[in-house]
């Protein structure tokens, strides 16, 4: 409407998530996938004259890209985000705060070393989270190359205090709150205890339109592992949702807080289930005021992805379990309905040349009722030059069968009858507890214990934390030692046996004490890790590439002192000083829009939004 049209009071912001870049790269059919459709989204960024990009994690598939990955994500922003345009917004918060982990605090385009003309803001996922001695991600990379502002990131595991990035245009005022993934079951902690605090300007707080990205899971995986929409603040407009890969874009309001959310879904398809089957978007945002509107944008370079559903009990007429051919006919059956999905993936592509020409093809066959899967492997082969997908095509399951509960016999073979990509994550520290329930006796955990072993082993896979297991062992063999020797145990084996037992069980109700221990024990493990780097320095530079720690994004280390100072605790220090040499800067070669030095040098404080009195009830999802 003529509400939107383009003029100094309208921020147009155009809004994606989950690109992954990098996913399958070594695949010779979908290699370039994610790279092409990266290339389309900061195409419609340039075609539309945004004011910026902003992303919602997991710009990047690996936490550590490979050469070629980064090296295309760098070709995309320099084409697209580097020019003359000026920048029509201007930053009204202490950017130091708002950049605290970067070497250079301040917004890139008011940097007079760089010619930026669309900013990119960006929070990072949990495949791209900091790691390592220094807790630095790929995002951190692209934000030292001045390509990225890369915000969101919390400096403590204790208390998060989020502080806005105050942006405005014309008489527009955006306060835009960013968090950077954390696991959820911490997260969902520190919402109930209260620890999660965002911070609003003291000036006009009801003039802001409030924007929050978030990446995190939104569909309830757990009791804890996921995070509530009830638990946010109800004075937000707008929540970008991050992580969730089914693309939900028109914003759709929560009756209970009236914030509205938007669930932009990946730009990709990661997983072969329904709600990756869904059109692919990206969305165009306009913010006039308190106003906005969602444009939905269809991402045309995206490989199409085509799933049905067979159950065969429901064709009796069709196919006998007893009919010694019935597996001949159920490929036949199968091989008719590829064909009819494949016709109608012609169909769509013939409107769309920018369109990948192999489609992905599922077919999920429900064989539950006595009949038996035929060769998958010799299914494929009939389609290696028609399928991006060949040698999944065909996925079979059984329903589970209702039998009597007995719960000393756990059946492996019912538990893995669904797959992770058909809705349920297998985690690595799940399937540490899960094996440590069921084993026998003389191999169940005396000392550790399944939760803290479970976490370590999952920083050794996923974060390639070397040292993790072993640092969580000494941990608590310290820790246990300590016990024993305050109690002044007699040394008899069997008292022994029983103290550590009863201090094992202590430690296991204490899920807070838990998580301190490992924490402590990937800290020592970073420390280890560090010391290493500095002993091998000497010889080989090339060692030093691997000094890969654990590193949450959540610690105080190597981050700068100044940050302890007043995040917002309405100590009354001007706010914008670094906006304001900043600004300055920007506005002094290129005319950087309306920047101008009697607007940044205004005070900015903030004061803390009064957390609400919450309980576990408060995170059951309104229905």
């Amino acid at each position: 409407p003529a509400l939107f049209r383009d003029d100094e009071d309208t921020f147009k912001i155009l809004i994606a998530t989950d690109i992954h870049l990098g996913y399958l790269e070594k695949d010779p059919v979908r290699g370039n996938d994610t790279f092409v459709t990266f290339d389309e989204i900061l195409d419609h960024a340039q075609k539309n004259e945004v004011d910026f990009v902003l992303l919602g994690g997991d710009l990047f598939h690996e936490n550590k890209p490979s050469r070629r990955t980064v090296h295309s994500c760098l070709e995309s922003l320099r084409k697209h985000c580097m020019g003359d345009r000026p920048v029509q917004f201007e930053i009204l918060s202490d950017q130091a705060v708002n950049f605290h982990h970067s070497k250079f605090p301040w917004v890139n385009y008011q940097d007079r070393n760089l010619n930026i003309s669309i900013p990119i803001f960006s929070i990072h996922g949990n495949h791209d989270d900091p790691t390592g001695a220094d807790a630095l991600c790929a995002l951190d990379i692209l934000s030292c190359a001045g390509l990225l502002n890369h915000f969101g990131r919390s400096a403590s595991v204790e208390k998060i205090d989020i502080s806005p990035i105050l942006l405005r245009k014309g008489r527009t005022k955006i306060a835009l709150y960013g968090l950077g993934a954390i696991p959820d079951e911490r997260l969902y902690r520190m919402f109930v205890n209260k620890q999660v605090t965002m911070l609003r300007p003291k000036e006009d707080e009801d003039s802001w339109f409030n924007l929050f990205v978030i990446h995190q899971n939104r569909s309830k995986h757990g009791a804890t592992n996921y995070i509530p929409e009830q638990f946010l603040d109800d004075f937000i407009n707008l929540v970008v949702w991050g992580h969730e890969h089914e693309c939900k874009i028109a914003p759709s309001q929560n009756e209970q807080q009236r914030f509205y959310v938007s669930q932009p879904g990946s730009s990709v398809v990661t997983s072969l289930s329904p709600g990756e089957a869904v059109k692919k978007h990206i969305g165009l945002l306009q913010v006039k005021g308190k106003t906005m509107k969602m444009q939905k944008i269809a991402l045309e370079t995206v490989r199409t992805f085509h799933m049905e559903d067979i159950v065969l009990a429901d064709h009796p007429d069709l196919f006998n379990p007893d009919n010694p051919k019935v597996t001949q006919a159920i490929q036949a059956f199968c091989m008719e309905k590829v064909e009819l999905m494949l016709d109608d993936a012609e169909r769509q592509r013939l409107g769309n040349p920018r369109q990948p020409e192999k489609p992905l093809i599922r077919l999920r066959v429900d064989y539950t009722g006595g009949f038996e899967p035929f060769s998958v492997h010799r299914f494929s082969q009939k389609y290696m030059d028609r399928v991006a997908n060949p040698k999944d095509i065909i996925h079979f399951f059984r329903h589970r069968e209702q039998k009597e509960k007995n719960d000393n016999d756990l059946n492996f073979g019912r538990l893995v009858s669904r797959p992770a990509s058909e809705g349920m994550t297998l985690r690595v520290e799940d399937l540490v507890k899960q094996y440590f329930q069921t084993a026998e006796k003389k191999v169940q955990l005396s000392l550790l214990t399944e939760r803290g072993m479970g976490e370590a082993v999952q920083e050794f896979v996923d974060k390639e934390e070397k040292d993790a297991i072993e640092e969580l062992v000494k941990f608590q063999l310290e820790k246990t030692q300590r016990f024993l020797k305050e109690r002044r145990t007699d040394a008899e084996e069997e008292k022994i046996d029983e103290e550590v037992r009863k201090f094992r069980e202590s430690r296991k109700k204490n899920t807070e004490e838990e998580d301190e221990e490992v924490r402590e024990a990937m800290t020592r493990a970073r420390a280890h890790r560090s010391e290493d780097a500095v002993l091998v320095a000497a010889s080989s530079d090339e060692e030093l590439m691997d000094t890969g720690v654990k590193g949450t994004g959540d610690s105080d280390d190597g981050l700068p002192a100044t940050l302890s100072r007043g995040r917002g605790r309405a100590r009354g220090r001007a706010r914008g000083a670094r906006g304001q040499n900043s600004t300055a800067r920007g506005s002094s070669q290129r005319g950087r829009g309306s920047t101008s030095r009697e607007s940044a040098t205004s005070s900015r404080t903030y004061k803390p939004v009064p957390a609400k009195n919450m309980s576990i009830m408060d995170g059951r999802p309104s229905i």
